[in-house]
């Protein structure tokens, strides 16, 4: 049998010696600039979108955005961040690396490796700050009982956290062994005493956290949900890498998604740039909502409108006349093919990820200044 690694003894390095390949002031979006140009047919795409927030806004259902990493890589935090400000979207949901980007952005204003460079060397995401704040940030949200978005939003935010002594989390354990955070606390005290953690304030200067969607969320009390996946993210190339601290933190965000799911009929969700876990992760969702309203005599999810954001062409295929069949390559993308299975109506708009959002911004913008 093949023994396991142990990851404890990667050898990590300073973040900050990193070729990073994004400056943040070099692909931050201004939102009141003007839009790179959309085609005819997107831009039609974005005004009905809006129309349709605004709707869902004045009926008090919920609007979930869902996107990529590359959306925050390529600079569009502050376009998530002004959808928060003005209460358009009830709910953000990413995935592990979605908050990698945020969250390097957020304290160096510099994020992005190169996979072949790095790989080849033995340090693709071995960086010291990253795996040990965001894990970090994990492991105080949970004995908060808190999910991966919100503890980490936390952390950004209040620049860090406290680390309890170890007597204290030791003594909890005793006493309230049954207690739903002792496993929590349990993977606190292993980690504090394994890597000699310093009890006390720990403070993690985000300078750029004005532009990180996850601090926002946090501030404007939004629900940001992260579904990453085991093995995905560089923060498991770390000595600081739990699983089980990961998984905790993940499970209670899709219980979040789920509850956001809820609150969908006649809502929106936006889907931008998430070819995988977007539509993996809805399609589960909205089964658990409908069993429990079918239990309840509750009928199911609807009335809601679903907007898919990529740049391919959806293989030629008009998605308003269903879904296509199995001999038809637009049947194996999976970003269209799951979401049209969602009820509601499923509309797919090719365009860029930034420049759709951005527009989305303005539309949404003109009609709230009129």
């Amino acid at each position: 049998m093949v023994a396991p690694l142990d990851l404890t003894r990667l050898r990590v390095l300073p973040l900050a010696q990193r070729k990073s390949l994004s400056a943040l002031e070099e692909v931050l979006v201004e939102p009141a600039d003007d839009p790179a140009p959309l085609s005819d047919a997107a831009r039609a795409q974005v005004n009905d979108c809006a129309a349709r927030i605004r709707e869902a806004k004045s009926r008090g259902a919920a609007v979930m955005l869902i996107y990529g990493a590359h959306l925050v890589k390529n600079g569009g935090q502050l376009l998530l961040v002004r959808l928060l400000d003005h209460g358009w979207v009830t709910h953000l949901a990413t995935n592990g690396a979605g908050t990698i980007h945020d969250w390097e952005f957020s304290w160096l204003g510099r994020s992005t490796e190169s996979v072949r460079e790095n790989v080849a060397t033995g340090t693709f995401g071995t960086w010291e700050e990253t795996g040990r704040n965001i894990h970090l940030a994990l492991l105080l949200g949970g004995l908060r009982g808190e999910g991966y978005g919100r503890s980490l939003g936390r952390y950004i935010y209040l620049d860090g956290g406290d680390i309890p002594k170890p007597e204290e989390l030791e003594e909890a354990i005793r006493i309230h062994p049954a207690d739903p955070l002792t496993a929590a606390r349990a993977d606190a005290l292993a980690a504090i005493r394994r890597h000699r953690l310093t009890p006390g304030p720990l403070l993690v200067n985000h300078q750029w956290r004005n532009a990180s969607p996850l601090a926002n969320a946090f501030r404007h009390e939004v629900p940001f949900t992260v579904h990453p996946g085991i093995g995905y993210d560089i923060i498991t190339n770390h000595p600081l890498f739990n699983g089980a601290v990961i998984g905790r933190a993940a499970g209670l965000d899709f219980q979040q998604f789920c509850g956001s799911v809820e609150a969908l009929d006649g809502g929106v969700v936006l889907s931008i740039g998430s070819a995988i876990m977007g539509p993996q992760v809805f399609e589960k969702a909205l089964s658990c909502v409908n069993n429990l309203r079918l239990q309840a005599g509750r009928p199911v999810v609807s009335g809601h409108h679903i907007y898919v954001v990529d740049l391919q062409d959806g293989a030629g295929w008009d998605w308003t006349k269903g879904e296509p069949p199995r001999d038809n390559p637009a049947y194996y993308l999976r970003f269209c093919k799951s979401y049209s299975r969602m009820g509601g109506a499923m509309h797919y708009v090719q365009a860029d990820n930034v420049a759709f959002l951005h527009h989305l911004y303005h539309a949404l913008s003109r009609k709230r200044e009129n």
